[in-house]
């Protein structure tokens, strides 16, 4: 055999196994929706009711909308050891015998889009994936170039305030709300200012009136802005892992997440350098 025909039979022999490896290994699609809690929008007056008919009316838009993503799982702001109880909640709601008035945070995103449009898709049910534990955005607030960290904290603040005002006051539509909020300069101030700026602080104490729940051993009181980081990625790597996991169990291809929006820069990260998973962007949907 000619060095011509060896060179052609082993491009051919690579080729093949190249191609057949990406044949099977598709990557998982997942689309990430980052919310501001519904549960937390209503604040007394009509105009801010989740079940008022305009409110109802702004968040079928926004499920006909992720409808068009056809995803075949959809992961929700719930623990995994819940799912049993999501499950009852959901077949519940299949069969028209449950309200969601009449249940405890009855109008978070969890209920409101994800029961709502997995129904409409025929889906077994929604799954939980996050991992309770809480961090305040107030537990740092001393040390060297604090004030860079609080600087950054009011340009986030009056980002998101006036948006979520207009739509308590029926200005602003549901919908608008969180296609902006998904947005990548959102996504990347939130990212930003939450696991990045506070790396600039040094030589500080936590709150004692801030909010921790996150075990990570001794706090290095020198590199406080980085501790402070360093909590709110923990969290994340756990609900990324539970991601991964529930993937795995039911061998999905199309998943929709959705979350509260501080959490999607930092999934998106991770998600992003994971060879077998290709990130779709909401504006492609919420358009």
């Amino acid at each position: 055999m000619t060095t011509k025909k060896i060179t052609l039979c082993l491009f051919l022999t690579i080729f093949s196994v190249v191609y057949l490896s990406a044949q099977n290994n598709q990557k998982t699609e997942i689309l990430l929706v980052g919310f501001d809690h519904l549960s937390q929008m209503d604040n007394g007056t009509p105009s801010s009711n989740i079940f008022s008919p305009k409110k109802q009316k702004e968040i079928v838009k926004l499920t006909e909308k992720l409808k068009r993503f056809s995803p075949n799982m959809i992961m929700v702001e719930k623990e995994p050891s819940e799912q049993a109880v999501v499950d009852s909640l959901y077949n519940s709601y299949l069969e028209n015998k449950l309200q969601l008035s009449n249940i405890e945070y009855g109008t978070s995103e969890t209920y409101q889009v994800g029961f709502r449009l997995a129904k409409m898709l025929n889906l077994k049910s929604v799954y939980g994936i996050d991992h309770y534990e809480s961090t305040s955005q107030s537990l740092l607030n001393s040390g060297k170039n604090i004030e860079l960290f609080k600087k950054g904290m009011g340009t986030l603040i009056n980002a998101a305030r006036p948006m979520k005002k207009s739509v308590q006051q029926d200005s602003l539509s549901i919908y608008d709300y969180i296609k902006t909020m998904n947005l990548p300069k959102y996504v990347k101030l939130s990212h930003n200012i939450i696991f990045n700026l506070p790396a600039y602080v040094m030589d500080g104490k936590f709150s004692e009136k801030g909010t921790n729940t996150v075990d990570i051993g001794n706090i290095d009181e020198k590199y406080i802005g980085a501790e402070y980081i360093t909590l709110f990625y923990n969290r994340n790597l756990k609900i990324y892992s539970n991601i991964l996991n529930t993937q795995l169990a039911h061998n999905t291809n199309r998943i929709l997440l959705i979350m509260g929006q501080l959490h999607i820069g930092v999934l998106k990260d991770l998600l992003e350098d994971n060879p077998n998973y290709k990130i779709i962007e909401a504006s492609e949907y919420l358009d």
